[in-house]
């Protein structure tokens, strides 16, 4: 049923839960699992007050240590990993990798790092992925940070 899963991450500490999500669902059917970290260009372009080459460099380093967390914790389970990690906007970034890769099932967190999404229960992202994805998608209930 599952071949390949894609997993799409901001790093933050909810990561964890959706990693047994994902690890719980590849297991069954030996699915590779793919990571995603995207790096949110809107982000890099609204930091006004510093270098926006300052602020990419600093959200691609906080990607390749979040992908490389998330493949520690795959791989440790036993899971196959693939990461990826993008530029540009989150939303169009997971739906475009979840066709590059013909992921069986996308698997994300319900709200991000935002204050107002945590609030608000289903993030912007999380809540745009499920309305446009042409796949199954799984929206993990993150706990209360």
């Amino acid at each position: 049923m599952y071949e390949r899963i894609l997993v799409a991450t901001d790093g933050s500490s909810g990561t964890e839960a959706i990693l047994d999500h994902a690890i719980a669902t590849a297991e069954p059917y030996d699915a590779t699992v793919t990571p995603l970290y995207v790096v949110d260009s809107r982000v890099v372009r609204s930091a006004s007050d510093r270098d926006p080459d300052d602020v990419r460099e600093e959200l691609e380093s906080a990607g390749e240590d979040a992908l490389a967390t998330a493949a520690d914790r795959l791989e440790d389970a036993g899971i196959d990993v693939e990461t990826e990690r993008r530029n540009g906007n989150p939303e169009r970034e997971i739906l475009s990798v979840a066709d590059d890769i013909d992921a069986d099932l996308v698997v994300l967190g319900s709200h991000g790092k935002s204050p107002r999404e945590k609030v608000a229960g289903l993030g912007s992202v999380s809540e745009s992925v499920v309305k446009n994805a042409d796949r199954p998608v799984m929206v993990t209930r993150l706990p209360d940070e």
